[in-house]
Parts: C-alpha cells; sequence; structure tokens
C-alpha cells in the first residue's frame, strides 16, 4: 500500500447504537478537529431531508457505483437494505500520504477490509447500544414510517454486527454520550501518539477494551 503515515480509525455499530450522533459531536472537539480528516462515503441511496450532497455522502447512481469499481475508485463497499455504500479511494490514501488521521464509520464488512489493508495503519472501534430492549425501540421508532419488513431487516443486521463486535479493537457501551465522546478521544489521540513516536511495545501495552 506504499509508505504511508497516517492512521484510520474505523467506527461501527448497529443502526441505533448512536454512532453517527457521537461522531458529530467528535468532530466538534478542536483538538482532534486538527488531525481529522473525515472520509464522505458514496451511497446509492436517495438524500434524506437536511442531508448535503459532499457533506453526509456522495449521491451516486448504480450505474456510477459499477464504474468505480470497475476503476479501482473503490476501497471497500457494502449493501445495507438494497442500496450502496462504498468508500472513496483516492480520498483516503491522499489523507494518509498527508500524515491525517482519517475517521471512517464502516459497518463489520467494511471494517474487516480496512484492518485486512491497512493492519498497522488501522484501529477499530465498535459502538454498542446501552442494551438490546432500547436497540430496538430506536430502530422500530426510526422506522415508523416504513414497512415492518424493513424493521425486521433492520434487527436482524444489528443482531449480526453485534455479534462481530468482539473482533475490534475497542468497544464502548453507549450509556452516555459523554462519557463515551470522551473515551473515542482517548483512543484516538493514545494510539495517534502511539503510531507517530513508533513505539511499538509501548503501544501494544496501551491497547485495552474499554467498556462503559
Amino acid at each position: 500500500m506504499g509508505r504511508q503515515r497516517g492512521r484510520i480509525f474505523v467506527v461501527s455499530g448497529p443502526s441505533g447504537s448512536g454512532k453517527t450522533t457521537l461522531l458529530k459531536r467528535l468532530v466538534r472537539d478542536r483538538l482532534i478537529a486538527r488531525k481529522l480528516a473525515r472520509s464522505v462515503s458514496y451511497t446509492t441511496r436517495s438524500k434524506r431531508p437536511g442531508e448535503r450532497q459532499g457533506r453526509d455522502y456522495f449521491f451516486i447512481t448504480r450505474q456510477e457505483f459499477r464504474r468505480f469499481l470497475r476503476e479501482k475508485k473503490i476501497i471497500e463497499w457494502t449493501k445495507y437494505l438494497d442500496n450502496y455504500y462504498a468508500t472513496p479511494r483516492g480520498f483516503a490514501e491522499k489523507q494518509l500520504k498527508c500524515g491525517k488521521v482519517l475517521l471512517l464509520c464502516l459497518d463489520v464488512k467494511g471494517a474487516s477490509r480496512i484492518k485486512r489493508l491497512y493492519a498497522r495503519q488501522s484501529t477499530t472501534i465498535f459502538i454498542l447500544p446501552p442494551s438490546l430492549p432500547e436497540l430496538r425501540k430506536r430502530i422500530t421508532s426510526r422506522c415508523c414510517q416504513t414497512k415492518k419488513k424493513e424493521i425486521k431487516k433492520r434487527l436482524s443486521l444489528a443482531d449480526a454486527e453485534i455479534v462481530g463486535a468482539s473482533k475490534y479493537d475497542y468497544c464502548l457501551l453507549n450509556k452516555d454520550l459523554n462519557q463515551v465522546t470522551r473515551e473515542l478521544k482517548e483512543i484516538i489521540l493514545t494510539d495517534t501518539k502511539a503510531k507517530k513516536s513508533n513505539e511499538a511495545t509501548a503501544y501494544g501495552a496501551r491497547r485495552r477494551k474499554l467498556h462503559g
């Protein structure tokens, strides 16, 4: 993959875990913002109210998605509820070469691929919901205007993703937004510092699971 100096942090979590709210809060932190380059994903789904092209996603057609795949402009991709999501290769590799911290919000499959491609440069973090009943409540309320079939799909996907949480470098329990934001910030600052100082032994000693 070339000699790239940056670091990738992959954040995952089931629908309703609060990961999007957490990341929006994190990027408002001045210390983090100076280091951060947040990647904007491609998606073939329709734009939702309040979303902006290039800020929330790059909204593309399925034809464009297939073309980008052929042209190897995508690092990883996944299909979720009949829509495609993908990480742009050009932006990610440019930021890494510039020594930036890259923040990706991906599913379990995407996180696994990033870990394979950038094993020494990536840290994976899984956001767990406060409880399964609370997660089901959030998903149900989010999908109140949709068919029961979609709710069932989201719940099934959430269960499968939580099973994969044990493969992540860190697991954070999102019971309190302030606390989990602090924990995520600590992980980013600590792992970035360890990488830059190239203290492999100290870095290994610092890695641990954080629980809420």
